[in-house]
């Protein structure tokens, strides 16, 4: 096959042996080689590729927490509390009144037929002051039928008394997660996964199965390109045959411009079927599309009052959050995924989350010892110090969600933390004092995919009025660029493949119209993506 090479004002190549470089060589996919020119000449004959020789390029960024529901979500309402982008380019105003968000209800369910059930999604409760949103709410907005809201954290939903009646919740009053009135009767609210079941089961389909459509999948790769992705998770993918098929169909289609790793959403599943099925998973994927990871959700988030905290609980005096499943069900999926040899990305916002999969990951290393598990902590929204201590010590990797630090850090100051917790949240710079391997992601669609935006987030600090929270935690930019490359390549177990720009990886790079290194760090989320490449492929942004 034709050798290709590219040049570029500036490689930036994450390999410690060859940090910068000014050409790379392609073949097959894979990179060749990586230099100067005069270093690439005995490669004998090649096709120079120069539309990049004002450009700086970078192994192409690597999200290792986000949703392909980032996909679907646009074909549904957006009432965020932040002006958004839809993969259109149409920019949705940020809803910042209950009253602006009844008025966006009333007109978009004018336009459906009647009594069509509506779906919301990425209303943020926790920038509203006085009435919490509940059934009342909503059906003065919309009464004529179901109507679902979903919060931006996805963990909690609101629906009205349509949609109440629609799915018999009054039955359930007394099930945890079924938020109650001061009258005993469910007020609209549903918090957590098992609350939320009996709403998709009478809408006849459950929004996180929409991922197994090709559409869906379609549309989150063309997000993903667009931002500089070339390796994406699918971090609750639930697995079914049907999903499967999806993966595999459109990660075999030409043109496809992702990689793809989903991870098994392991409370669908029994430990037996789980593992059967993964163990099964494992010679079903492609240069595209990789297998092989378990999620495990253990409690919510702390900006919908749903995480586990530990003393003194939430700052506010809010009741503690709940369990997605019993702790001791919890501490007993860990061993058993870590026994079969499994790899565990585990959901842990809240610092009694963060202990209690502490204790399993430490039971499971006595039991079963494994030198390289890589469990993956995934948010670790507030980890305190000898949790991380503990962490390196146990050589569990960290995912921590950067993006929090913008769009809830002055929440968190105000509300559920106070200012002296809300510090460290996201302890990157104290992660990397103790070695502990960590990556940074925007937990897409709960916030925009955009991995030098969650890098700026990294580095700044900054949360969205604009205040510092935390200097003592942040890191370089040249640090953040890891955690978006190689970091989360390592994470997902894929860094032999994808995350640097070695010989013998896959030809995947971003390219940027500036160098990172070069920029004041305060613009990190301003430069612009120009392409991405995958395995040779050059995919140009308009």
């Amino acid at each position: 096959m034709s050798i290709t090479l590219f040049c570029a004002r500036r490689i930036i190549t994450m390999d410690p042996s060859l940090p910068e470089a000014t050409h790379i060589a392609v073949q097959d996919g894979k990179i060749l080689a990586v230099g100067p020119l005069e270093e690439l000449r005995d490669l004998g004959e090649y096709h120079l590729d120069d539309r990049f020789a004002g450009k700086v390029i970078l192994p192409g960024f690597v999200e290792g927490h986000s949703h392909a529901l980032e996909g679907a979500m646009w074909q549904y309402l957006y009432l965020g509390y932040f002006p958004r982008r839809d993969p259109k380019g149409v920019c949705w105003n940020g809803i910042t009144s209950l009253a602006a968000m009844q008025q966006r209800l009333r007109e978009h369910a004018a336009a459906l037929p009647a009594g069509e059930p509506m779906v919301a999604w990425g209303f943020d409760p926790v920038y509203f002051e006085g009435v919490r949103l509940n059934r009342e709410v909503l059906d003065q907005a919309v009464n004529d039928r179901p109507l679902v809201i979903f919060h931006a954290s996805l963990h909690v939903m609101t629906v009205n008394s349509r949609m109440l009646e629609y799915a018999r919740l009054e039955q359930h009053a007394g099930m945890e997660g079924i938020m109650l009135g001061s009258d005993g009767r469910p007020n609209g609210e549903l918090q957590e996964m098992a609350a939320m079941h009996g709403v998709f089961d009478a809408l006849g389909r459950n929004l996180f199965e929409e991922v197994s459509s090709l559409s869906t999948l379609q549309a989150y790769g063309e997000v993903a390109r667009r931002v500089g992705v070339t390796t994406i998770t699918d971090l609750y993918n639930p697995l079914t045959d049907t999903g499967i098929a999806a993966l595999q169909e459109i990660t075999s289609l030409p043109g496809c411009p992702v990689r793809l790793v989903p991870a098994m959403a392991a409370l669908s599943w029994t430990s037996e079927q789980g593992i059967e099925r993964l163990q099964a998973c494992r010679n079903m994927g492609n240069d595209k599309l990789h297998f092989g990871l378990v999620k495990l959700m253990t409690d919510g988030s702390i900006q919908g009052y749903t995480a586990r905290m530990q003393w003194p609980g939430y700052h506010d005096g809010h009741p503690n959050g709940i369990w997605n499943a019993p702790p001791e069900t919890l501490h007993q999926l860990v061993l058993d995924y870590h026994q079969a040899g499994l790899q565990l990305h585990i959901h842990t916002n809240g610092d009694e989350a963060v202990e209690l999969i502490l204790d399993a990951i430490e039971d499971a290393q006595t039991l079963w010892p494994r030198a390289d598990h890589r469990h993956t902590l995934q948010h670790c929204q507030f980890i305190s110090q000898a949790q991380l201590r503990r962490a390196a010590r146990l050589g569990v990797c960290l995912n921590m969600f950067a993006n929090h630090i913008y769009y809830w850090g002055d929440i968190h100051r105000q509300k559920t933390l106070g200012f002296s917790r809300s510090r460290r949240l996201e302890p990157l710079a104290s992660a990397l004092r103790l070695n502990i391997p960590t990556a940074i992601h925007s937990d897409a669609p709960v916030t925009p995919l955009g991995p030098l935006f969650t890098a700026w987030c990294a580095v700044q600090r900054q949360t969205a009025s604009g205040a510092s929270l935390g200097e003592a935690e942040r890191i370089s930019v040249a640090d953040a660029l890891h955690m978006i490359t190689l970091g989360a390549a390592y994470t997902l177990r894929l860094d032999h493949l994808v995350g640097s720009l070695e010989v013998g990886k896959y030809a995947d790079m971003v390219i940027l119209d500036e160098d990172p290194l070069e920029q004041d760090a305060a613009r990190l989320r301003d430069i612009g993506i120009h392409a991405t490449v995958v395995g040779g492929e050059v995919y140009e942004n308009d």
